[in-house]
């Protein structure tokens, strides 16, 4: 399989650089290596694709570099290129460079509209600004000629085009693709993911440690904070997260696979001005319907599955942890497992050490389960039969934290069976290997959260140095007031934005703006300058609070006995 990885198939690898030549009529793409024939035209009136021979001729073309074709959005209001025109190569895998997609543009075509009605202009006007929120997405990776950047590395490689290799679950760009894909233009299709690529490489005595850290966010169930939440009716939950971990060492590949997701009940948080929005499950009726869906779904991709849920058991939290426990019990077999550890309860705020009690009721699956291994010569010694599935309320801070102590334990035991790490060595025998690990993880959990929520993780300084300090703790204040501000005021276009790109965005004129569930808006709410500074000093006061209440009890001293609040989603 190894062969097959690194085996340099010039018919399936895309173009790498690419020309854009806009005519008044035309848009058409040349690739820069002089291996093609023909060129790429796109029509600028309806975004109809065609082939060509030569290039027009005109006196002066506007040109441009792009590194990839990323799809196309077929509108009411026309058509619209989506091309990347700036990228950072961040790293390589198996001698094959990953990118990081620094900038996108979307180039319209829609010049037939010229005579549109006004509400179909009102429309383009609307959509422009949905548009230009999709040129801000952040965290999109890809290669142009590896697939396992979208699919974990225990899968067998097909003699396919690139795009078609891909696991749909984590295309980015899938919907946007099917127009190209209609036109048969398999080297321009660059699949993109959605996630973190992260990488190291260390010492370790006298042999060399590479280990990859590969984030996957699934594309069914995609959105923002507060206005995703829960699952659908077919048990695609929101912020469904596949991280892989790689490591190689004196010849051998290994991998060890998480995943992460919202509680699969129908459930949602209608923003509403209050700092923590009331849990509101939707249909508990259906709940053991849908949690057996999603966990079928899990058990057919990953085989074994042990689920841990971290979340409270009081309050809010612990309705829907009540809920799902029960939905669990006709569920738990020989395959399905639920394991509940009460994160903020046994770990408090700064105690995350005692994370190893969690370790000890889960560590016989990992044993047992295994993981990924290639030996020196590519043969297959091992293979991961089960996955752990990890929630709390945002499957980001809690988890985070939990994921990587989980990946810390499984990264020994690889390399242990390696011979590069001694029979009792673990990662904190080596100082600076332990100290690249943390970052590895931190950085992870802060990409995927800035995708979810807008800000970095909470609860990251006890991932990126193994203790809680004061400046985190103050950040994660700073970081709650945000994410409050933008799930009130900045999520929702957004989210608006998301759906359009997945084709879950209805287009017409008298379209309702919010989410299935979300039945008010809080970007439609006129707010006066006196409310709006109301809540900013609401805002504001909620987040001191929370640094006061977190500093004093870091320190150990309690100067009063005020009411401890709660951060969102934490």
């Amino acid at each position: 399989m190894v062969e097959a990885l690194v085996k340099d198939d010039n018919h399936k690898k895309l173009y790498t650089r690419l020309r854009i030549w806009e005519f008044p009529d035309k848009y058409v793409i040349e690739p820069i290596d002089g291996t093609s024939e023909s060129y790429l035209a796109i029509n600028r009136g309806d975004g109809s694709i065609s082939s060509i021979n030569e290039l027009p001729s005109d006196p002066s073309p506007k040109c441009r570099t792009v590194y990839g074709v990323a799809g196309m959005l077929k509108l009411i209001a026309g058509a619209y290129l989506l091309v990347i025109t700036e990228r950072e190569c961040v790293g390589s895998y198996l001698g094959h460079p990953i990118f990081k997609v620094t900038s996108l543009q979307i180039l319209p075509c829609n010049q037939s509209l010229s005579g549109s009605s006004i509400e179909q202009k009102r429309m383009e006007t609307e959509l422009s600004v949905l548009l230009s929120a999709v040129e801000r997405t952040c965290g999109l990776y890809f290669s142009y000629d590896f697939t396992e950047i979208t699919c974990n590395l225990d899968n067998d490689t097909k003699n396919l085009p690139l795009w078609r290799q891909a696991d749909p679950r984590f295309l980015w760009n899938d919907y946007m693709l099917e127009v190209l894909i209609d036109s048969e233009v398999d080297r321009y299709l660059l699949p993109l993911v959605q996630g973190s690529y992260q990488n190291f490489r260390a010492e370790v005595g006298k042999d060399t440690v590479d280990v990859t850290l590969i984030a996957r966010r699934c594309t069914r169930r995609t959105g923002t904070r507060m206005w995703r939440r829960g699952a659908d009716s077919d048990g695609y939950v929101a912020n469904f997260v596949e991280t892989e971990q790689i490591v190689q060492s004196k010849g051998f590949t290994a991998s060890f696979v998480q995943v992460r997701g919202s509680i699969p009940l129908i459930w949602e948080q209608i923003v509403d001005l209050t700092y923590k929005p009331k849990f509101q499950i939707v249909k508990s009726e259906d709940a053991p319907r849908v949690v057996e869906r999603h966990f079928l779904d899990l058990r057919k991709r990953y085989g074994s599955v042990l689920a841990v849920d971290l979340v409270n058991q009081h309050g809010g939290e612990g309705r829907l942890c009540e809920m799902y426990g029960n939905s669990m019990q006709n569920l738990i077999s020989d395959d399905i497992r639920y394991v509940h550890f009460d994160f903020h309860r046994i770990c408090g705020h700064i105690h995350f050490e005692r994370l190893s009690l969690l370790y000890d009721q889960i560590s016989d699956y990992l044993n047992g389960h295994r993981y990924f291994l290639l030996n020196p010569n590519g043969e297959k010694v091992e293979e991961q039969q089960g996955v752990v599935r990890t929630n709390c309320i945002d499957c980001l801070d809690r988890t985070n934290v939990t994921q990587s102590m989980i990946g810390r334990k499984m990264l020994e035991k690889q390399l242990q069976q390696m011979g590069t790490f001694g029979a009792n060595d673990m990662l904190s025998t080596y100082p600076n290997f332990d100290a690249s690990f943390k970052i590895l993880w931190a950085n992870h959990g802060d990409e995927i959260s800035i995708q979810y929520s807008g800000t970095p993780a909470l609860k990251g300084d006890f991932v990126r140095y193994g203790r809680r300090t004061i400046q985190g703790i103050l950040n994660d204040g700073w970081n709650a007031l945000a994410r409050y501000y933008l799930n009130n005021f900045v999520d929702g276009t957004k989210q608006d934005a998301i759906d359009l790109l997945h084709g879950h965005y209805i287009v017409s004129i008298s379209r309702d703006m919010t989410s299935p569930f979300q039945t008010r808006g809080l970007e439609s709410v006129a707010v006066t300058g006196s409310d709006f500074r109301h809540l900013l000093f609401a805002a504001i006061w909620a987040g001191a609070s929370l640094c006061i209440a977190a500093f004093v009890r870091v320190n150990g001293r309690l100067f009063c006995n005020r009411p401890r609040l709660n951060k969102p989603g934490l």
